[in-house]
C-alpha cells in the first residue's frame, strides 16, 4: 500500500511553508539544504533540497525550485473538513494574496465546496 504525500517545489519553500503552518496550523518538521550534501554547490547552498511540513494533519514535501517554475492547473490539493468553522478559516486564510476561484458555499451534492489558488500558484479545492 503506497502513501500519497504532495511534494511542491517552490521559489522559496521556507515562506511558503510558514504561510501554510498560519494557514493550516501544524510546523516544519525538518529542513536540508543543498549546502548540508556532501560536495555541496556554493552557488545553491542555501537553497532548500528537501523540507518537511505537516499542515493541516498533512504531510507534505517541499524544496526549492532550481530551475524555472512554471505552475500548472493540471492538479489541485482538495482538503475535506467535518462541517463547521475550521473549513472556512482553512479557505479564508488560504485565500489571504491570492484568488478565489469558486466561493465556499453550499452546493448541491450537500455540504460545502471551494477552490482557491494561493498566493504561490497553488490550487486548493475545499470541501466541508
Amino acid at each position: 500500500m503506497a502513501t500519497l504525500i504532495p511534494f511542491l517545489f517552490s521559489e522559496d519553500s521556507r515562506a511558503q511553508a510558514e504561510f501554510y503552518v498560519g494557514a493550516l496550523g501544524g510546523e516544519i518538521q525538518s529542513v536540508m539544504t543543498h549546502g548540508q550534501a556532501p560536495e555541496p554547490n556554493d552557488a545553491i547552498k542555501d537553497k532548500v533540497m528537501h523540507l518537511c511540513l505537516l499542515a493541516g494533519g498533512i504531510n507534505f514535501f517541499m524544496a526549492d525550485s532550481i530551475g524555472p517554475l512554471t505552475q500548472g492547473n493540471g492538479i489541485s490539493l482538495n482538503l475535506n473538513f467535518e462541517p463547521g468553522v475550521e473549513g472556512r478559516e482553512a479557505f479564508d486564510n488560504l485565500a489571504a494574496g491570492g484568488t478565489v476561484i469558486h466561493p465556499l458555499e453550499p452546493v448541491f451534492w450537500g455540504g460545502m465546496y471551494g477552490q482557491v489558488e494561493d498566493k504561490y500558484g497553488v490550487n486548493w479545492m475545499i470541501s466541508c
